[in-house]
């Protein structure tokens, strides 16, 4: 049951991210990803408050958790579990490790489209 919630909500985030970063860049400038970030911005400030009334208000089973947080907020945008893990891992006073998180995840990240990009036109696909 806790698979077909996740698989259900990420259907209904990934067509709510397309949908909303595409209305974004039809509205916005084309020469910056507002579409990208309006979703990432979106997604943080909806897992902020969603986790808010699971954790501190503890209003939603484990079910209904995982569905919403995992599923239709992960496909919406994964930037949001980032978000709030970093936040996480800042409250409990591990500043190291939220600062590693941050670097790893946008460094490594960069680094590895840039490696993926490359390899499969080296590879000639």
């Amino acid at each position: 049951m806790k698979l077909v919630a996740i698989a259900l909500g990420g259907a209904i985030g990934a067509v709510a991210r397309y949908g909303l970063s595409g209305l974004v860049h039809r509205t916005a400038n084309g020469n910056f990803p507002a579409g990208t970030l309006v979703v990432n911005v979106v997604g943080c400030l909806a897992i902020g408050a969603f986790l808010y009334f699971v954790e501190d208000r503890a209003m939603l089973g484990p079910t209904a958790r995982l569905f919403v947080a995992v599923g239709i907020l992960g496909g919406f945008t994964t930037f949001s579990s980032f978000g709030y893990e970093t936040i996480e891992l800042l409250r409990d006073g591990r500043w190291g490790a939220a600062s590693g998180s941050v670097l790893g995840n946008v460094i490594l990240g960069l680094a590895a489209v840039w490696l993926g990009r490359a390899a499969m036109k080296w590879i000639g696909v």
